[in-house]
């Protein structure tokens, strides 16, 4: 329950181990990633299209 404790989260984090009650996050490859994604949005930013901007409707009034 408190920091002494090997098997709850705050346990875990006081003692710097891992287990079921405190998962490890998923590596990624930061490098493959970064390049993979500036190529998608490269590629996305040529493909689309600049839609003309619309103007707002006028309120009526009654006078």
């Amino acid at each position: 329950m408190g920091k002494g404790d090997k098997k709850s989260k705050k346990g875990k984090i006081s003692m710097g181990s891992y287990g079921n009650s405190r998962k490890r996050k998923a590596r990624k490859d930061k490098l493959k990633r970064s390049v993979s994604a500036k190529a998608v949005t490269a590629a996305v930013v040529v493909e689309t299209e600049v839609k003309p901007k619309r103007a707002a409707a006028k309120k009526k009034t009654d006078a």
